[in-house]
């Protein structure tokens, strides 16, 4: 059980990274970087039992915020990872295959979706964001390549 938790932890973080230099990618092409700041409010508020708010901007301010989004980001994907392993098993871990990788990276959008985007503010799915379906598309897209992550580096590190 070690091993699968020890390569879940790997995988999610191979995935995460993954992720953002695919976000970094992106910048290249005039998309804005992510900001990891409201999410790391959002955390922050959690402890006091505020999951969802009608515009995370409005929410008092933490200090270290950006520094705890990104701490989350992270937290997250690596429990992804080590979700992933578990389901999976050390059949998966020992000849990886794309597509459960994949269903399980579109599976995890759900979270963002009905989870921290209304807890945001910005609605169910982004409904309330200017560009709901370029949202959407762009989750999509980034839990591909989480996706991919998790797949690559099981094979890296086989």
């Amino acid at each position: 059980m070690f091993d699968i938790l020890w390569r879940g932890l790997v995988i999610g973080t191979g995935a995460t990274i993954l992720m953002d230099l695919w976000a970094i990618l992106l910048t290249q092409f005039g998309q804005s970087a992510p900001n990891w700041a409201p999410v790391g409010r959002w955390f922050w508020h959690l402890r006091r039992g505020k999951v969802f708010h009608e515009s995370i901007a409005d929410a008092e301010p933490y200090a270290h915020e950006l520094a705890l989004g990104w701490i989350s980001h992270y937290a997250v994907g690596i429990l992804y990872g080590v979700i992933f392993a578990i389901i999976m098993g050390s059949g998966w871990l020992a000849a990886p295959t794309f597509l459960p990788a994949w269903i399980f990276g579109i599976v995890t959008v759900g979270a963002g979706w009905f989870l921290l985007q209304p807890g945001l503010g910005i609605g169910w799915a982004a409904s309330k964001h200017p560009t709901p379906n370029k949202v959407r598309c762009f989750n999509l897209l980034a839990h591909t390549v989480f996706a991919l992550g998790l797949y690559g580096t099981a094979l890296i590190i086989g």
